[in-house]
Parts: structure tokens; C-alpha cells; sequence
């Protein structure tokens, strides 16, 4: 397939290109602005400059609800909407300077990775991740504050409020667990480093059912701009109309429902392990710490109280192994624990077993 075809594809319709000055112009203070943010990934200015300098920039009409620029790997081009502002052309070229800073061709130029995202022969994994990170990067790069935002009923504070702000949201959680120097530098190379540290801190199966989940956000989105563009150009409401609006909501639910139970797998399967290593007192003070400030990098929709519970159970258990640790008993005692939660859970599957008479499927469902 042609370049012209692909970005018919996508909708959109070159104008014109931008001139070199103001390319060149972008390159260098983008290359500066970078380097000066994360100084610490190895970057060289002038041959980052060299780099973004080289690339193809135009003037394009977009659909409506598509990102205001776009960067296109076949050709190393950027594509930005007809309407955005002269000025304004340089905050949206960040994202997508960075998009070709990270990836990753093979021998015949086909796209093999992309910051935390793969792409395989069959499907595309971590695009959301990937997405997420870049825009959370360039909102660094750009300065941009925190705002207070409210999208399909999920409440939350994030310094992206009109670019994936809901995945942007997550990756942020994730972030403040592994730390954004480990999470960017990733990013921005291709590296496996914060895949690797996320699986070790909770678990590999964890890291892929968030990295799918942030994936299937995405999609929902993109398929609610389709859905949206279909009904603008429908004069008349009709069944065909209902059909896609009773679409658009359902979809809506599912992101949310998708997002919360996200949101409560980071929280369990990070805090949990991380409670079960703590040896010492000062372990129980920073873990301590560690959860409650998390409750700044939470979403929240009304009657969500996973989050509170979750902290109230910990900080129960949390002093109890705190007293443990100060009398200097905490080995002995949790044997004792261990001991007594077998007897226990074997109490209660007996109890169900005399109560219900249940098979062992419907064993399986109970407990």
C-alpha cells in the first residue's frame, strides 16, 4: 500500500509542507527542550537536532476527534491539523518527535518496536502503554501543570487532560510504583528495563493483563471518534443513529468498568507483594508512606471505595507487623499466622462442603 493510500486511510489530506526554517526551527528548540528535561538518558543535543531536522512536516486536514498531529513511520513525516496555530505547531510536534526518536526498524523498514509498544506480524501490543508514556514525557517537556478532570464518571488530577488522559491517569500509577526515570528512559529507547522491573515488583501476568487493559481503553476510545464521525454525517435521527448511540454507551461503560478494575489490579498486586517483604521497621514506615500518598494517583467514580477499604485493611495488618517487629518476634509469629490460616481456611471449605454439597466447580465459584 502507498504512502498516499495509508493516510487516506487514516483520513487524511495533505495541504502543504512546512518550510525548512520553521523545521529547522522546531528541530532545534525541541532537541534542547529534551535533552534539558531528562538529562540523564545519554542524549546528544546536536545529534538529536540532526535527526528531527531530517524529518517531514505538513499541513493536513483530520477528522474530527483525531490527534492534532501525527507522526507517520513509513516516511518519517509529521502530519499537523490545518488549524492548528503557528505557534502552537512545536507543543504538538514534542509527541511525535519523540514517536520517531524511539523506534525501532528492521533491515526492510518495517516497524518492529516502538517505545513499549510491539508490533508483530499478527497484533500490536503495549500501544496504549506506549502512548501514554510519550504524551506523559511531553507534558513534562512542555511544563504542562495538573488539572482536575472528569471523564466518563472517573474523577482524577493529571497534567494531560486532553490527550489520553485516562490511560495517561494509569501510566502515572505505574510510574510512581517504578519511578519515571526507569518508565521514560524506557520509553524513549525501546528498552525492556520497566517491563521487567513492574513483572518483578508485582508479577508478569499483572504487567500484560494492565498493558492489554490500557490497550483495550484505547481502542474504545478511537471506536466511540468513529462512531461519533458517523452520526455528524447523518442529517436525520434514525434506528441506524440509536443503534450507534446505544453503542457509544456501552462502550463508554466498559471503559469505565475497564479502568476501575485496572486501577484496583495496580493497587492489589504492587501493595500486596510489596507488604509480604517488609523485614524491618523502617520498612513498615516507607510502605506506610508509599500507600497513602498513592491516593493522589487514584480515579475515582461515585460510591468507589476499593481504594479506603484496601488502605484500612493494610494499615490494620501493617501495625500488627509492626508490633511483631518491635518485640523482635516477627519469625516466630508468622509461623503461628501461617499455621493458624491453614486450620482455618480448611475449617471453612469443610463448612461449605456440609453445608452445600457443592461439586467441585461450584466449589470453585464459591471460594
Amino acid at each position: 500500500m502507498s504512502i498516499e493510500a495509508d493516510l487516506k486511510k487514516d483520513g487524511i489530506e495533505v495541504i502543504k509542507p512546512l518550510d525548512t526554517l520553521k523545521i529547522n526551527s522546531m528541530a532545534r528548540n525541541i532537541s534542547k527542550k529534551i535533552c534539558d528535561t531528562f538529562p540523564n538518558y545519554g542524549l546528544n543535543q546536536n545529534n538529536l537536532f540532526i535527526q528531527l531536522s531530517r524529518l517531514n512536516m505538513y499541513r493536513a486536514k483530520m477528522p474530527e476527534g483525531m490527534a492534532e498531529a501525527n507522526y507517520f513511520y513509513k516516511n518519517s513525516s509529521i502530519y499537523f491539523n490545518q488549524h492548528i496555530d503557528d505557534e502552537d505547531l512545536e507543543e504538538f510536534a514534542i509527541h511525535e518527535c519523540i514517536h520517531h526518536i524511539q523506534e525501532v526498524k528492521d533491515k526492510k523498514n518495517y516497524l518492529i518496536r516502538m517505545g513499549l509498544c510491539d508490533y508483530t506480524e499478527f497484533k500490536i501490543y503495549g500501544l496504549g502503554l506506549n502512548e501514554a508514556a510519550v504524551q506523559l514525557m511531553s507534558s513534562k517537556i512542555n511544563g504542562i501543570p495538573k488539572e482536575y478532570v472528569k471523564y466518563f464518571g472517573i474523577s482524577f488530577e493529571t497534567t494531560s487532560p486532553s490527550y489520553y488522559p485516562l490511560e495517561c491517569c494509569l501510566v502515572n500509577q505505574l510510574a510512581y510504583i517504578t519511578g519515571e526515570d526507569i518508565l521514560f528512559e524506557s520509553t524513549l529507547k525501546s528498552y525492556d528495563n520497566f517491563k521487567k522491573t513492574f513483572s518483578e515488583l508485582t508479577s508478569p501476568k499483572a504487567f500484560m493483563s494492565i498493558q492489554n487493559a490500557i490497550d483495550d481503553i484505547l481502542n474504545h476510545e478511537e471506536a466511540i471518534i468513529k462512531l461519533n464521525n458517523k452520526i455528524a454525517q447523518i442529517d436525520t435521527r434514525n434506528k441506524k443513529v440509536d443503534g450507534m448511540i446505544e453503542k457509544i454507551e456501552e462502550l463508554k461503560h466498559e471503559i469505565t468498568l475497564t479502568f476501575m478494575r485496572t486501577q484496583n489490579l495496580i493497587i492489589s498486586s504492587y501493595f500486596d507483594k510489596a507488604f509480604d517483604k517488609i523485614v524491618d521497621l523502617e520498612g513498615v514506615e516507607k510502605y506506610r508512606q508509599k500507600l497513602y500518598t498513592f491516593k493522589d494517583f487514584i480515579g475515582c467514580t461515585e460510591g468507589y471505595t476499593f481504594f479506603n477499604d484496601y488502605y484500612v485493611s493494610k494499615m490494620e495488618a501493617l501495625e500488627y507487623k509492626y508490633n511483631l517487629l518491635e518485640s523482635g518476634q516477627f519469625e516466630t509469629a508468622l509461623k503461628v499466622i501461617t499455621k493458624n490460616e491453614n486450620i482455618f481456611m480448611r475449617a471453612i471449605k469443610l463448612l461449605k462442603k456440609l453445608i452445600f454439597g457443592a461439586s467441585s466447580e461450584e466449589q470453585h465459584i464459591i471460594e
